[in-house]
């Protein structure tokens, strides 16, 4: 299992004063991508958030073409795009783009998102988010897998003849699906591509990680399709007292604190295949630290933490991806965090050589 580092740089307006500059988040994550590379993680994924409602960071293809001009091997994708803010033409440029700069280290990854208020902004109607996202992905494939010209006729998008200039060094550019429902992992399997879980999610609609990675493989195996990749994130951290494990998971909570307004609180009014993150929020208002378990958090010392992520590889996943600086971590308690997990735990697994370990 390859192992790569995750954020979202959430900084919500819930967080009141103990919010965080968000132009000097932006340049300390860079340095934190590039210390990735140096700890020997697999991948670095970034996040796209607009206003600051949740998170800061308003470009991951913007952002991983400067990490990329200043690393050699490391893998860069976003986590995830918001794929109906964007025509999809325009995204297939700008990670082809990435990719070509990058001398072939790009990933996609995308997804429909789930707050309404990024979508009022760009005047995008919420309720079709799913036929946005989905249409959206099929053009995106056929942009980088066709050796041509490229047009489309569809309920959202039309366009001409055009020629997709610059293609993706890669020949199959790794795509992502980001899935917490079932639908979504639906998709990613009948288009022959991969997936990318939020654990909470999975295992609240399929009841363990194995599950929902056996629903992906059987429906991609029912499409002709094997060997796609399964990846997940897990917020986590290596501490040595139960003091810093409580510390830990207030952290957590408040995360959760700024993510509540984003989901819609309401089922008789949230769009129907949306509906389910209506539970969720009855879920994060009624959490307490003792609430938190290892199905979306891993925190303990370095042996339970190395523990349970053999565990959620023995599930059969490809890569695992930890978020480390969640609930307003400082930048420099991040990275003690990220060398502590590189020199504790990742010699467990098989990564790249590391430069500084």
């Amino acid at each position: 299992m390859k192992i790569g580092y995750f954020t979202l740089t959430d900084n919500p307006i819930e967080y009141g004063e103990t919010r965080k500059d968000p132009n000097q988040m932006i340049l300390d994550l860079e340095e934190q991508c590039i210390y990735a590379e140096e700890l020997g993680f697999h991948s670095v994924w970034v996040p796209e958030h607009h206003f600051s409602a949740l998170g800061v960071l308003p470009s991951p293809a913007m952002f991983l073409t400067s990490v990329a001009a200043k690393t050699k091997k490391i893998k860069l994708a976003p986590a995830t795009v918001l794929l109906p803010a964007t025509h999809p033409i325009r995204l297939a440029e700008e990670y082809a783009l990435l990719d070509l700069l990058s001398n072939g280290r790009a990933i996609f990854s995308a997804g429909r998102g789930y707050d309404k208020r990024e979508y009022d902004v760009f005047d995008i109607d919420f309720n079709k988010s799913r036929e946005i996202f989905f249409e959206g992905l099929d053009i995106i494939q056929k942009a980088w897998r066709a050796k041509g010209p490229i047009s489309h006729e569809g309920e959202i998008f039309s366009f001409p003849e055009i020629q997709l200039t610059p293609t993706p060094l890669q020949e199959n550019l790794p795509i992502y699906v980001a899935a917490f429902s079932e639908p979504s992992i639906r998709k990613a399997a009948e288009m022959g591509e991969h997936v990318i879980f939020a654990p909470f999610a999975a295992n609240m609609v399929f009841g363990t990680m194995e599950n929902a990675i056996n629903t992906f493989n059987r429906i991609s195996a029912e499409n002709g399709f094997s060997n796609r990749k399964a990846s997940c994130s897990y917020f986590i951290n290596v501490v040595e007292t139960k003091e810093e494990e409580e510390e830990t998971k207030r952290r957590m909570l408040k995360y959760f604190t700024g993510l509540v307004p984003a989901f819609p609180d309401d089922p008789s009014t949230a769009p129907p295949n949306i509906r389910y993150f209506a539970e969720i929020v009855d879920q994060l208002k009624n959490m307490t630290t003792d609430s938190l378990s290892d199905k979306s958090i891993i925190v303990g010392d370095a042996e339970y933490v190395t523990q349970k992520l053999k565990e959620i590889e023995a599930a059969g996943l490809d890569e695992v991806i930890l978020y480390f600086d969640f609930g307003g971590l400082s930048h420099q308690d991040t990275m003690k965090a990220m060398e502590r997990f590189a020199k504790q735990v990742m010699p467990h697994f098989h990564q790249e050589e590391s430069l500084v370990l």
